[in-house]
């Protein structure tokens, strides 16, 4: 394992090496200890879009785990490709680093960073996928589910890069995984197709949430707006609301009372998910923030250690 760019490209066995470790390292965290075992290592971490939990869980890992992190925000890297070839970037950076992170718009960036670079690669989202994002929630629906394997995870919402790394997620870990969006808006059938040549039967859809969530044990949203989707905005805020795609109490009031409800935020309260259900104790998107940074952790432990 090189890189980390798309769940599924991963092995099962890596994956699950992943999320033990990210418990491993959870646990020392809590205890006050450091696994520092990056000692001189630096990693670059590029961003062509700003963001708040990337950049400190990534930062704060490498720091943990006596490393170094370089923040090269927006201003100085401008759009990879257009200001500067990814290969030539990847090769520079490759000489000056021990590891590269970059949260680009497109998901080719990522793969020619990888391709180019001999030191790992690791997507921290692209407009195909977010697997950093996924593999986190499935260490923190690990810890209040206490399994994986069965549970149904329900993705209220738009079928972005999220739905389809947690497809890819739930189809590694024989979980079942329904997106419920608007027609128009579903995760493509290519997707869908991936995850159920992993496992078959894993992923399905529908445009009905309230039958979507019935039988769910987690029900997850996102923003119905992306970045760079700002001038379809108020389109979307029509297509999603209107249409009864907010999680809100009365599509909790469908589904069992043990589902647990997540979301990777930024939320944008009163849009997809209501106050009263992001403060509520069937919430655990804060539980499932702090996992971006135990999961970071783990990945740079595994991919950078013996580089």
């Amino acid at each position: 394992m090189k890189d980390f760019i798309s769940i599924d490209k991963c092995s099962k066995g890596d994956l699950l090496e992943l999320l033990e470790l990210s418990k491993q390292l959870k646990q020392i965290d809590k205890l006050g200890g450091r696994d520092t075992c990056l000692p001189g290592k630096t990693l670059a971490m590029l961003f062509e879009k700003s963001s708040l939990r990337t950049r400190m869980s990534f930062q704060i890992a490498m720091t943990d785990l006596g490393g170094h992190a370089i923040y090269l925000k927006p201003e100085d890297i401008g759009v990879i490709g257009e200001r500067e070839p990814a290969k030539d970037m990847a090769r520079v950076l490759a000489r000056y680093v021990h590891g590269i992170m970059a949260r680009t718009f497109k998901h080719e960036t990522i793969i020619e960073l990888a391709k180019y670079a001999d030191v790992p690669v690791i997507n921290a989202l692209s407009d195909y996928s977010h697997p950093c994002q996924a593999m986190a929630d499935l260490l923190t629906i690990n810890e209040h589910c206490g399994e994986l394997d069965g549970l149904k995870v329900v993705y209220v919402g738009d079928g972005n890069n999220v739905a389809r790394s947690l497809a890819f997620a739930c189809a590694k870990f024989d979980m079942k995984f329904v997106v419920a969006a608007p027609k128009g808006y579903e995760l493509d059938g290519e997707s869908l197709d991936i995850a159920n040549g992993i496992t078959a039967g894993t992923a399905s859809q529908l445009n009905d949430p309230v039958e979507a969530v019935k039988d769910a044990d987690i029900i997850y949203t996102d923003t119905w707006v992306s970045m760079g989707q700002e001038d379809e905005k108020q389109q979307r805020i029509a297509d999603f609301k209107d249409a009864g795609f907010q999680v809100n109490g009365e599509l909790l009031s469908h589904a069992p009372g043990r589902v647990k409800v997540m979301h990777c935020l930024p939320a944008y309260r009163g849009m997809e998910i209501t106050d009263e259900v992001a403060e509520s104790e069937c919430s655990i998107i804060f539980d499932q923030a702090e996992n971006r940074l135990h999961f970071q952790r783990a990945l740079l432990k595994k991919l950078m250690v013996r580089k």
